[in-house]
């Protein structure tokens, strides 16, 4: 049986997508000072974040009320930007329409798409730099049969530039599926794993012709090969590799 993640996904040129209105996906991680969430949670639940925001039936709709500007934002660049609140910015945040996600002990509240240039007030005043998490527990190998973000080891990225990376893979993964395997993966919450392989590994991966993100390069990187996404069988039943 063919996986979805071998089907094409149709993708407007770069001229089609830079001449269209410009949006972007504001995600906000809470980042308190005395209780930090770990690395991975954080990039799991950015993840999860923009799976649950696609799936709203604000979204999802043909009237929803997030639908409109959902769409324009995939017309064009697929752009997110991660910004870091506490305290009284988190709540001020929350007050804003949108959808707030919890890992073990991340959370990352998610909004509508907004103009590239008309971000709320009270999102725009939050700071983008400063969101390097470390890990506060040790992370084993993914469970089997979730679906696993893998990221490239050979470039350095922020937390919050990663936690975009994973959102677009968690999206890539999102248009490849049809609706009765989108319902089965929301209804685990949209469970997964984001692990980081050794060279070879990562190697093997970008080899085996599995989906992979490409990096536009506006931001703290050089374009070029964030995240390979491996399906899993929750969702998705394509082979796994050895990461050994």
């Amino acid at each position: 049986m063919t996986s979805p993640f071998d089907a094409p996904v149709p993708v407007p040129t770069s001229d089609d997508r830079d001449g269209r209105p410009q949006y972007v996906l504001p995600l906000v991680v809470r980042m308190e000072r005395a209780t930090p969430p770990g690395r991975t949670d954080a990039l799991e639940t950015s993840a999860r974040a923009v799976l649950t925001l696609l799936a709203d039936p604000r979204v999802t709709e043909a009237d929803g009320e997030w639908t409109e500007r959902v769409a324009a934002w995939e017309d064009a660049r697929i752009r997110k930007v991660v910004r870091r609140a506490r305290g009284g910015e988190w709540r001020r945040a929350g007050e804003l329409p949108g959808i707030t996600v919890r890992g073990r002990e991340a959370e990352v509240r998610v909004f509508p798409p907004v103009p590239l240039d008309g971000w709320p007030k009270e999102l725009a005043k939050l700071q983008v730099s400063g969101t390097d998490l470390e890990e506060t527990e040790e992370i084993g190998a993914p469970q089997a049969g979730l679906p696993v973000l893998w990221l490239n080891p050979d470039v350095e990225m922020s937390a919050g530039k990663t936690m975009a990376q994973t959102g677009h893979a968690a999206q890539l993964a999102w248009w490849r599926l049809d609706e009765a395997q989108r319902k089965e993966w929301a209804e685990s919450d949209f469970a997964l794993a984001v692990r980081t392989p050794t060279p070879e590994a990562w190697a093997e991966l970008v080899a085996s012709g599995l989906p992979v993100v490409r990096d536009a390069g506006f931001t703290e990187i050089a374009p070029g090969l964030t995240v390979a996404l491996e399906g899993g069988t929750v969702y998705c039943p394509t082979p796994r590799l050895r990461r050994s």
